[in-house]
């Protein structure tokens, strides 16, 4: 299906999805990484369900003006509320205005606190006919099992790091960024394309890979050390602001509107900075896998890393502080403030003596 046409991986998903639009179920959960590209198919299944083939109707899907389609986005910061819960159970009842079918699009489900999801819950009990909802999620945890277990699971892994850099190239993106955004993104399509743009990538992974020899016991090593790797986000987000700056050019809004347009983008920045955040670990956790397998004998991802500074840590402590990084990832996740949690676990790993 040509509206799929520009997703970069997810071939699986796409065949099973495009055979699917035919014979729709009700529910929909799309679950996977941050920034692997959920959202992205889940507006262009929408187009599919509601517009087939018709370019024009595509068009208004993905700009988000369809009129069977309805965005459920948080109010707010961060929460999707009961009374956003009702006002869609309400609308769920009524007929499609154009299409065959009416679709609630929910990019940021995991935000539905369980008072809504309940509220809500009633509906996927008694499905209707033309109503099809999909819920975008980074885990199934973040919603009710009651909800869960009442939708087609839609999983999205990682896409190989290859077929990212290949769909850079194909956009235009030279080898040598190509490859460095797909190595950091880690496996995330949406984060390769924020950094393919970027001549920062290249730094922000060096950044990453030299922590191991910046640690030290001296105090403030691990706060300075956490506020340089926080900072180095920021260039990476030009891109994002770039691309909402270019949306809000385009469209002028007022009052609510504008308010609920802001709100969005200020999400999405804090979705992509933490994805970042969690890229970097990746990176860290990488090195400390590097010095074990180093030290047996297998094979080194990093080449660019010095094989002397490798062995500095032995193979049972490599293993350990890699651990202790990708724990980090779950502070993040339950929205610990990013420079605390880095400080914190670069303490951790800072040599004894």
């Amino acid at each position: 299906m040509s509206l799929f046409a520009d997703v970069v991986g997810h071939g699986s998903v796409i065949d099973l999805l495009t055979a699917e639009a035919a014979r729709p179920t009700q529910t929909y959960l799309f679950v996977g990484p941050s920034g692997v590209g959920k959202a992205t198919v889940a507006r262009r299944f929408a187009a599919a369900l509601l517009c087939g083939a018709d370019a024009p109707c595509i068009a208004r899907v993905l700009s988000g003006v369809h009129p069977d389609l309805i965005l459920v986005e948080p109010e707010g910061a961060t929460s999707l509320t009961v009374d956003q819960a009702r006002s869609t159970v309400a609308r769920a009842v009524l007929a499609p205005t154009e299409s065959q079918h009416k679709v609630f699009l929910f990019e940021e489900a995991g935000a539905m606190n369980d008072e809504a999801a309940n509220t809500l819950l009633k509906t996927l009990e008694e499905p209707t006919g033309s109503t099809v909802f999909i819920l975008v999620t980074d885990s199934p945890d973040d919603l009710p099992s009651t909800v869960a277990s009442r939708s087609r699971t839609v999983l999205f892994s990682r896409v190989p790091e290859e077929e990212i850099a290949a769909a850079l190239l194909n956009r235009g993106v030279d080898q040598s960024q190509a490859d460095h955004a797909a190595i950091t993104s880690g496996g995330r399509p949406g984060i390769a394309l924020l950094l393919a743009t970027r001549p920062d990538v290249a730094a922000f992974r060096s950044a990453w890979l030299g922590v191991p020899t910046r640690l030290d016991t001296e105090p403030g090593t691990a706060f300075r050390v956490a506020g340089d790797l926080v900072g180095a986000v920021e260039p990476l987000l030009q891109g994002l602001s770039d691309r909402q700056d270019s949306e809000s050019a385009a469209t002028d809004l007022d009052g609510a509107a504008a308010r609920r347009r802001k709100e969005r983008h200020e999400r999405e920045r804090k979705r992509a900075a933490s994805a970042l955040h969690v890229a970097g670990l990746e990176i860290l956790a990488s090195w400390y896998r590097d010095a074990a397998a180093a030290q047996h004998g297998g094979s080194i991802r990093n080449r660019d890393v010095s094989g002397a500074d490798l062995a500095d840590v032995s193979a049972r402590e490599a293993v350990q502080r890699a651990h202790r990084v990708l724990a980090t990832v779950d502070s993040l996740e339950a929205n610990q403030r990013a420079e605390l949690a880095l400080a914190a676990l670069f303490s951790d790993l800072a040599p004894s003596n």
